[in-house]
């Protein structure tokens, strides 16, 4: 009896970047389905809205039935339990990353202990890319289409 493994990847990816993309691409590899939770964070203003930011993720991965994107606004581990995923994967570009990211898996562990989380190690050649400094060179007008994931074009969902 096989069981289709699960796995949450959680974030408020604003936005989505390459970096992320390629987490996504390990998770795949070690899991059958991908459920990609966009955190709804009410007390943060975005740069992009959460409507956007599923959108733009569902939009990269339409052809890709493995991959499931979803909004949420409560705990991650709750959110993982409500799509029967096994774990939570989560991707670091530092130590300080780690550590943080290692802390984080204590507190899911203690209130689920069923639920495992895997760190992934985002590509060295990425590990300069981030979300922030997505929305800081945007702000400053720059070129980000390096950071994006090949084919997504930030201004299309910045100017909806």
């Amino acid at each position: 009896m096989n069981r289709e493994t699960v796995v949450l990847f959680p974030g408020s990816f604003d936005p989505f970047t390459r970096g992320h993309a390629a987490v996504v691409e390990e998770a795949l590899r070690l899991f059958d389905r991908v459920v990609i939770g966009v955190g709804d964070n009410i007390s943060k203003r975005g740069l992009l809205s959460v409507e956007q930011r599923v959108r733009l993720i569902e939009e990269l991965y339409s052809s890709n039935p493995r991959v499931e994107v979803r909004a949420y606004r409560s705990l991650t581990g709750d959110v993982a339990q409500e799509c029967g995923a096994q774990a939570i994967v989560r991707g670091v570009r530092t130590t300080a990353d780690f550590e943080y990211e290692q802390t984080m898996a204590a507190v899911n562990r203690h209130l689920y202990p069923s639920l495992t989380t895997v760190i992934l190690a985002t590509p060295a050649e990425l590990s300069h890319i981030s979300s922030s400094a997505v929305r800081e060179l945007l702000a400053f007008g720059r070129d980000v289409s390096g950071f994006m994931p090949e084919g997504v074009d930030i201004n299309e969902y910045l100017n909806k």
